[in-house]
This record gives structure tokens, sequence and C-alpha cells, in this order.
């Protein structure tokens, strides 16, 4: 595992964790305004959600990786509700990766947009991710087309474009993120897959995906190969020289490799 602050002087609001047997990552919205409204923060609330999963996790009880969120969030949302506005619409929250391997299949929950990629033995990589956070954000962000950045009309349209996407957060038909309500787990991306079928799978938090989805520095193939002769650390050093020579602002980047499943 490896994780890298994107900016410095502001805490890591990834998390990245695992016991035997199972992986978690969380990559924490970091949504401006959000410490007037919780005075925890968004890498607080990763952290302790990223606690809460693994913990439930080693007890090893079959529980449904869903379900396994759900009480999480519940936990996490119980510990602060009397101090913040945690039903804010910009409160703490974060996208959530699991897997883990159970009955010689590997288990994996997704919510919001990490990214899962499966090695498998005689296959190219299998790459899943819940796209209806970057959907939603494509459909609100649409009427900014066009429209200088810089101007008064650009900050107006851009505006009514945030308030529309938050208006889908968490909603039927928008997308969906750990927050403060624990039903939201029932609408996380789950399946499984033989473990026999696999040398390897991969979690990577959306500043990490980078290294393909926005800087084309390689493919998931190639991503593979990063992990397998560098590691994680390779990957993230790949996103930390393309952020160099790219307007983009950096992002927190952060990677959990897991090989020798079958041992599992």
């Amino acid at each position: 595992m490896a994780t890298s602050g994107g900016h410095a002087g502001r805490p890591n609001e990834d998390f990245v964790g695992a016991i035997p047997g199972a992986a978690v990552l969380l990559d924490g919205a970091g949504i401006p305004g959000t410490e007037q409204i919780c005075s925890h923060g968004v890498a607080w609330y990763t952290h302790r959600l990223g606690g809460a999963l693994l913990s439930r996790l080693s007890h090893a009880d079959g529980s449904a990786l869903a379900a396994i969120l759900a009480d999480a969030i519940n936990e996490i949302a119980d510990g602060h509700r009397s101090t913040c506005d945690i039903a804010n619409v910009s409160s703490p929250q974060a996208t959530v990766a699991v897997i883990r391997s159970e009955a010689g299949r590997l288990e994996y929950l997704m919510l919001a947009d990490c990214f899962l990629v499966l090695d498998p033995i005689s296959a190219s990589p299998v790459v899943m991710t819940d796209d209806r956070e970057v959907t939603a954000r494509a459909v609100c962000g649409a009427p900014l087309a066009g429209v200088a950045r810089g101007t008064a009309e650009y900050e107006r349209v851009w505006e009514a474009c945030l308030t529309a996407l938050q208006a889908r957060r968490n909603q039927p038909g928008g997308y969906w993120i750990a927050k403060d309500d624990p039903a939201v787990a029932s609408y996380a991306v789950t399946g499984s897959c033989p473990l026999q079928e696999l040398t390897g799978a991969a979690l990577l938090s959306n500043g990490a995906a980078r290294i393909v989805s926005a800087y084309d520095q390689t493919t998931w193939p190639g991503v593979l190969e990063l992990l397998r002769h560098g590691g994680p650390d390779a990957v993230i050093r790949r996103v930390r020289q393309a952020e160099a020579t790219s307007t983009d602002a950096a992002d927190d980047a952060t990677v959990a490799y897991c090989t020798e499943l079958q041992g599992t």
C-alpha cells in the first residue's frame, strides 16, 4: 500500500488499510467550507470510517459488504451527529472501495469513483468503478461549455452547476457516496469472482487513477506492470511527474496492491 497527500499543509484525505483477506480504500471529498459544517474535517471522517470498516471485516462473520458499510457509516455518523451538521449537503463524505476473500471468491464493493483493477491469470485487466458521480458531473457541468473562465458569467454558471450536482448527491437518479446515511450502502456496486482466476487486484483512489484517466501516462495493463515491478509507490511517482507538467491541481493519491490471493 502507498498513499501521498496532494496538498502541502493539508491533511491527506485518502485512507488505505488491510487485514488478512481484505483491503479498504477511501477517497475523501475535499469540499470547500466543510470545516465550518463539521469541526472534525474530511480526513477525520475517512480515517474513522476506514478503521470502522476494517474492524468489522476482521470479525469474519460472513456479513455482506453492503451491510458492513452501512453499519460503519452509522457508527461514524453517531460519533459526531450531536456536534456537527452532518445532514448538510457538504458535510464530510468519501468514496469507498472494499475487497475481501470469502469462500474461494474475491468479493468487492464500490461506492463512487474509486477504481478496482482485477488481474486475471490469462486475460486482460478488468477495471471497475462506480461512474455515477462522473456521469452526474458531466450532466450538471454541461452549461459551462463555451463560457470563458475568470469571468463573472463563468462564476454564476459554475455556482448553478454546483447546486445542481449537490441536488443529485445521494438521490435516486444521481449518485451515491458515504456520508451520514447508512442507506446509501444498498446502492453500492457489488460482485465477486473466483480467486483461482486471479493473480492480483489493485484499488486506486481517483487521484492515483489519473495516471490513466487524466494524464494518459499508461494503460491499465501498464498500471499492473508498474505494480508488479515497482509496487504502489511507482504508480504514485508517475502521477506526481505528470502533475508537474499539468495545469490541474494535485490530488491525494492512494494505491493498494493485493497478490497471492489464492492463499488468503
